[in-house]
């Protein structure tokens, strides 16, 4: 029923070990539930992890839609921003920032902004980074822990994006000045790019842990040109893309992709999905008061 097996093994859905379909727990790693009540088989059919990819792609094109049909009028199409939703739609979503945590106490939206994009060509560039990195470090952590990472990494990084600056600036109002050039100013702020510098985090820990040169090497190029990207570009939010970094990175650590993984990841997963849809209805439903 359902694609649900009853009888017979499967392979892990931790370790990728010949276990029982019924055992309670893998005899190679000692994963709870290896089989996933006997619906492993028909998962591991959506890939290593599990369908998670392609739902972040579900979202964020949902809520980008829902943001440019929220304000219409306010559509821009200038330079680079094709199709960009208008800062009041976007703050209705969810954006985060300087000015919706600090001044409209929104704090929810830290989580809120990781799904949401600010153009066309933001969603586009984001959602083919997103095809490429979820699958592959599922394939290394598992894809609860693969949710976790991703969600974390862009909690830290809208959490430093929204936080830094206002800290160095009341530890000194002249530092304004460099705040608003180096490394990044968000007055508001949105993407997944933070959420993506989390996977980077949690595969440069995967590549020091194992020893692995090649897949640390990797993975370092990839953010030294985001950085080196970040600072030629005005618009980028590097404060973000910093936090979601060391947030993906320390998520990866604690997490230990050595050790199996364990189902109280998969329902953290789950309730970080939950949290996730929560925040951006929280949004939609709570008034901005500045837009009021």
């Amino acid at each position: 029923m359902l694609g649900r097996q009853q009888t017979g093994s499967v392979l892990c859905r931790s370790c990728g070990g010949l276990t029982g379909v019924s055992d309670e727990a893998c005899f190679h790693c000692g994963a709870r539930n290896p089989g996933l009540f006997g619906f492993a088989a028909r998962l591991r059919n959506v890939g290593a992890d599990l369908g998670f990819g392609p739902l972040i792609l579900a979202i964020c094109i949902l809520a980008y839609g829902l943001s440019l049909a929220l304000d219409p009028s306010g559509i821009g199409f200038q330079g680079l921003n094709i199709l960009s939703p208008s800062l009041e739609a976007g703050e209705r979503m969810g954006s985060s920032g300087i000015v919706p945590v600090w001044e409209n106490g929104r704090w929810w939206t830290v989580l809120s902004a990781g799904w949401l994009h600010g153009s066309l060509i933001h969603i586009f560039f984001n959602m083919y980074w997103v095809r490429i990195l979820v699958p592959q470090v599922a394939e290394l952590y598992g894809p609860g822990r693969t949710v976790i990472v991703y969600t974390l990494g862009s909690v830290a990084g809208f959490v430093m994006s929204s936080t830094a600056p206002v800290f160095i600036y009341w530890l000194s109002p002249a530092l304004i000045g460099p705040i608003r050039v180096f490394p990044g100013f968000g007055m508001y702020t949105l993407g997944a790019s933070a959420a993506l510098m989390g996977l980077w985090g949690a595969l440069i820990h995967y590549g020091r842990r194992t020893g692995s040169q090649a897949l640390s090497k990797w993975a370092w190029t990839y953010v030294i040109y985001f950085g080196v990207f970040g600072l030629m570009v005005r618009g980028i939010d590097n404060w973000a893309h910093i936090g979601g970094f060391l947030g993906g990175w320390l998520a990866g650590r604690v997490l230990d992709p050595l050790q199996p993984e364990r189902t109280n990841h998969v329902l953290a997963a789950i309730l970080c999905l939950v949290a996730s849809v929560a925040s951006i209805l929280a949004s939609l439903l709570i008034a901005v008061p500045v837009f009021e």
